[in-house]
């Protein structure tokens, strides 16, 4: 029987921190017999919502590791949980990653135990979300687009601008969008007002959304004062918000195309789309707890995420884009090349993953508005002031 050895490397130096290098598995040994994932909703499926999305319940007979999952809402509250312990792995967004790297709550990862490491995209193997000094800590699972979801019976024809839910108008349907609109309930959000005066105030000379000086920083907290009196509700339940969109009047927020995926099988008048501002986004990694107590599994999971089928039938069931291009094309799963077009893996370079603000940025030492300052602000705004 092969057992776990642990590897403790040097230290590692982040750029939001400096923090060691923890304890790596060299070898796996025997399933301990579950694993406990943090995900994101829709994520980790086994046929309770739809029976022909299952790509658990194969995995547990053959692994023998039972799958256990907390969902969580926000990337917040999934480094809340990885901060209080008792989870093996997490589905961290680029605005979670590296601050759980710095904070010592995950550890590396060993890439030669992954024998489908080798399929993954290209364009995410060193991805800056997840590694760190060339140092891996997680893999690749699912990336795609903030969309701008609407009730096609309101919008006739698809909204062109992210106008729609920062500023008073009125809407096709002759009435006000006061009321009928929601915004994401996440200090992360504030990139997304960054983002849109990026291209309508360009004497602001933002160059990314994560990063914002004070001048650039209070701009955005301004525009989203304006968005807080058009807001019917601050989402961060999918399935709230797919009930809001049935039966509560929104007619138009930013979402994940998971809920709109679900609307539209519901029968529901949505759609969705990239306005003409771009969009941010987000590139998840499955990321291993410093302190993991079923390291095994969590491999054999790992593993068993970068699976074409599964990375096919994840991507038609949650809208986005599989980590392993092969899965758009090999014919394993539902995915077809059309799939991934649709779900835009045509359009990396246009989408400005999430990632968490720092002080020290591009526009030098100290020049950036740090993520505690985004937290305390957004909150504020919330609650209208």
């Amino acid at each position: 029987m092969k057992t776990i050895k642990l590897l403790t490397t040097s230290t590692l130096a982040l750029a939001i921190g400096v923090g060691p290098v923890v304890a790596q598995v060299t070898e796996i040994g025997a399933p301990e017999g579950q694993v406990n994932i943090v995900a994101w909703p829709g994520y980790i499926e086994r046929g309770e919502t739809d029976k022909g999305f299952d790509w658990v319940t194969k995995f547990e007979a053959a692994s023998g590791c039972k799958v256990n999952v907390k969902t969580a809402n926000t990337s917040d509250e999934m480094v809340a949980l990885m901060n209080e312990g008792g989870f093996d792995l997490v589905t961290a967004s680029g605005d979670a990653s590296l601050r759980l790297v710095a904070g010592d709550r995950v550890q590396p990862i060993n890439t030669d135990l992954i024998p489908s490491w080798s399929t993954v995209d290209e364009r995410l193997k060193s991805a800056p979300w997840h590694t760190v000094d060339g140092v891996h800590y997680g893999v690749p699972y699912m990336w795609g687009p903030n969309v701008l979801m609407y009730n096609t019976e309101v919008f006739k024809e698809p909204p062109t601008s992210w106008n729609v839910v920062f500023e008073e108008m009125t809407l096709p349907d002759g009435q006000s969008n006061k009321g009928r609109v929601q915004a994401y309930d996440g200090p992360i959000h504030i990139a997304d007002a960054a983002q849109y005066l990026m291209f309508h105030k360009p004497e602001l000379k933002i160059t990314s959304p994560y990063e914002l000086n004070e001048e650039q920083y209070k701009a955005a907290l301004d525009l989203l004062r304006v968005q807080r009196n058009l807001t019917s509700r601050y989402w961060h339940d999918a399935f709230i918000q797919i009930d809001d969109f049935k039966n509560e009047g929104v007619v138009a927020s930013g979402s994940w195309p998971f809920q709109v995926n679900l609307l539209k099988a519901d029968g529901q008048p949505v759609a969705s789309t990239i306005p003409q501002e771009g969009a941010t986004g987000w590139a998840d990694t499955t990321m291993m707890h410093v302190d993991a107590a079923n390291p095994n599994c969590s491999y054999l999971w790992m593993e068993h995420t970068l699976s074409s089928n599964l990375q096919s039938d994840l991507a038609v069931w949650f809208g986005a884009n599989p980590s392993v291009p092969a899965a758009c094309t090999d014919g394993r799963g539902m995915a077809t090349a059309e799939t991934c077009t649709a779900n835009g893996m045509d359009d990396f370079e246009k989408i400005r993953f999430w990632t968490t603000p720092v002080s020290n940025c591009s526009q030098g030492e100290g020049a950036c508005v740090p993520y505690y300052r985004w937290v305390s602000d957004y909150i504020g705004v919330i609650g209208g002031r």
